[in-house]
């Protein structure tokens, strides 16, 4: 029974383990989002989030940490120099495990798991309005600075909306004209149409 053993041992020995996730964190480091099991991918989330952390703090000791455990040198540099100045101030939580459905040999459940920071999709709306990385909460009765804001912006508004109001009064005088001219034209055509049928008479 297994019971209480929360790590997946994934059907491998320790050691085949360890190879296995230190090969797809290599591969995670160096691609930036890989395509694995299920089972896999939450492993590996628990194998380099914490490498991750400790490449936050870019000393000889966390290097050598880290090397122990990816004993790869250019993925040991890629995370200590573009991977922790992306992830900057980011509390924890930097891969992301997305379900892709499930292989067609085996019926596996497969995912992809990449590093959130890299994601452009995810991060281009976010970016744009990102101030100190956190949500500003609001409330019911809002801030004075939000009606300062607002009565700044309303002359503005107010003109505006004047200035189309106006051109929506050209807009239909002149359509008012056309009809106009429109009335005449089949007046005029109505009243040669009886003068047609006079003569024929």
């Amino acid at each position: 029974m297994r019971h209480g053993k929360k790590v997946n041992h994934l059907g491998r020995t320790a050691s085949h383990r360890n190879a296995l996730l230190r090969n797809l964190a290599n591969a995670l480091i160096k691609y930036k989002r890989i395509n694995t099991t299920v089972a896999k991918a939450k492993a590996l989330r628990g194998f380099i989030e914490p490498l991750i952390t400790k490449s936050r703090s870019n000393t000889t000791h966390s290097r050598r940490v880290v090397f122990s455990y990816l004993q790869n040198k250019e993925s040991v540099k890629e995370l200590f120099d573009a991977i922790a100045e992306k992830v900057g101030d980011r509390p924890g939580g930097y891969v992301r495990i997305l379900k892709t459905g499930f292989r067609k040999g085996d019926a596996a459940d497969m995912a992809m798991i990449e590093l959130v920071d890299y994601n452009e999709i995810y991060t281009a709306g976010k970016e744009a309005g990102k101030d100190d990385g956190r949500k500003k909460r609001s409330r019911r009765g809002g801030s004075g600075k939000s009606a300062a804001a607002a009565a700044v912006v309303a002359p503005a508004a107010v003109a505006a909306v004047e200035e189309a109001i106006v051109e929506a009064e050209e807009v239909l005088e002149e359509a008012d004209d056309v009809v106009a001219e429109t009335e005449a034209a089949v007046e005029e055509a109505a009243e040669t149409e009886e003068t047609k049928k006079e003569g024929e008479a």
